[in-house]
């Protein structure tokens, strides 16, 4: 730091004591002071100074509470405790309180001038520290989103111009292409990132209280409110919230997010008070949005609003070239996590799974290499997805599926067989209910969290 541009503010009853340190620092520091603490808070409010030399005993306010104030602002300063009072509790207790350093008078200008230098480096070290610590954590959070092809590096481009702005983001792409990540990407990299995070999926939350989650509820809404209660929104005050399967959204809590984005203020649901708060919102689907323009399932000036950065992330089909990437990635994931021996898969392996199409994208292939890895059993977990490559596998199948060893087990064929049929009748009524997951759960007569249950599992995507 620049000893001309530093300022420093000497805050002591005796006047003697700022002359002395007026008169030997003058020249390189631009000194200023203060008589009593009092007067020594409002000036390190207004002037913001570099470093305080703080005398530790002055009538009124102590030196010790002066630091406990000075400490608590919000750009909190260097402090240097003075004192002509050097018993071994006043050093701790000053310490404790935050002091950088503590000088007994009397002193030589020279020795002070040391110190002072002495604590300014170390807040130069500290501040080159903490951003070399923001900029590995940036770089932590580029890592999570593997692929360096031409479309993953324009993507990571994208991130990092929008991540520090307000705008809303809409994230698009098929299940398991990393949607979540990218939300969390924009969350980290940007200045709201000590700020919460909170995700919420619309489509797993019951309608009927998806607004109560949302926006939070008062005492006595509805049947089982007992309590009032905050909702997503506002514990993600100052932070980020992330709005997964934004298509699935009812159309009646649309007009009301709606006026969180323009307004950002909302009432709870029982409610009569406005709460305003502060929160970016991320969005994600893999439902097609102009399709449900059209069909009147999402509001036109919603659409626009929460389209105004939109990152397309591309099935993992269409960027093979990150494939091996990928495995490598998740073998050195999994193979420390369940104390394995890492044994890189063999070339076979590695050609299968470059040339098989991965309906569930980048969670599939995670959860291949994961079983490799549990299993030991290469072949036994290949062989599922041999001869499959145009078709969706659910995990279970996957999971369970025959080897050469077994192509006769009766129990093996049968369930492989049941699940290709489960996920043909759940796919007829998902498209002919136009994905109204309800009224699909209706039509083949099983729970709503049943259906969620088995869509993931399957892996049905649009």
């Amino acid at each position: 730091m620049d000893k001309q541009k530093v300022k420093i503010l000497i805050i002591d009853d005796d006047p003697k004591v700022s002359w002395i340190l007026s008169e030997g620092l003058g020249d390189s520091y631009d000194i200023v002071s203060a008589k009593d603490g009092l007067e020594g808070i409002q000036m390190v409010s207004k002037t913001s100074p570099n470093l305080v030399l703080l005398d530790i005993k002055m009538p009124g306010m102590e030196g010790l509470e002066v630091l406990e104030k000075i400490k608590s602002m919000d750009r909190p300063t260097e402090v240097i405790m003075l004192s002509g009072h050097g018993e071994t509790k006043n050093v701790v207790e000053s310490i404790k309180k935050g002091a950088s350093e503590f000088i007994n008078k009397p002193f030589d200008v020279k020795e002070v001038e040391i110190h002072i230098q002495n604590v300014l480096e170390k807040n130069r070290l500290r501040q080159e520290l903490d951003h070399l610590r923001s900029e590995l954590k940036a770089k932590s959070q580029y890592d999570q989103l593997i692929g360096d092809g031409p479309g993953m590096l324009q993507i990571k481009a994208v991130i990092e111009q929008v991540a520090d702005s307000e705008l809303t983001v809409l994230i698009r792409g098929e299940s398991g292409t990393g949607k979540e990540i990218v939300a969390r990407m924009l969350h980290n990299l940007s200045s709201r990132k000590s700020g919460p995070f909170a995700k919420v999926n619309c489509a797993a939350i019951p309608r009927e209280l998806l607004e109560a989650e949302l926006f939070g509820h008062e005492k006595g809404a509805f049947t089982g409110a007992h309590k009032a209660k905050q909702g997503r929104f506002e514990l993600a005050d100052k932070g980020t919230i992330f709005l997964d399967e934004i298509g699935d959204m009812p159309m009646e809590l649309q007009s009301k997010l709606l006026q969180v984005l323009e307004q950002y203020e909302f009432m709870r649901v029982g409610g009569v008070k406005t709460i305003k708060v502060d929160t970016r919102i991320v969005c994600a689907t893999n439902r097609d949005l102009e399709k449900a323009l059209k069909d009147a399932t999402i509001r036109e000036d919603l659409f626009y609003r929460l389209n105004e950065v939109a990152i397309i992330l591309p099935p993992l089909r269409d960027r093979r070239e990150d494939i091996p990437l990928l495995i490598e990635h998740f073998l050195q994931k999994y193979y420390p996590m369940y104390n394995k021996e890492y044994r890189p898969l063999s070339t076979t392996a590695q050609e299968l799974l470059q040339n098989f199409d991965w309906p569930g994208n980048v969670r599939q292939l995670e959860n291949i290499i994961k079983q490799i890895v549990v299993r030991e059993e290469e072949n036994l977990v290949l062989d599922t997805i041999k001869g499959q490559r145009n078709e969706l596998t659910p995990a279970s199948v996957l999971a369970g599926s025959r080897s050469d060893q077994n192509t006769f087990s009766l129990k093996k064929r049968v369930g492989a067989a049941i699940a290709a049929e489960e996920r043909t009748l759940i796919g007829d009524a998902l498209t002919k209910t136009n994905w109204n997951r309800r009224k699909a759960a209706q039509l083949l007569d099983i729970s709503y969290r049943s259906l969620l249950y088995k869509i993931k599992d399957y892996q049905i995507g649009q």
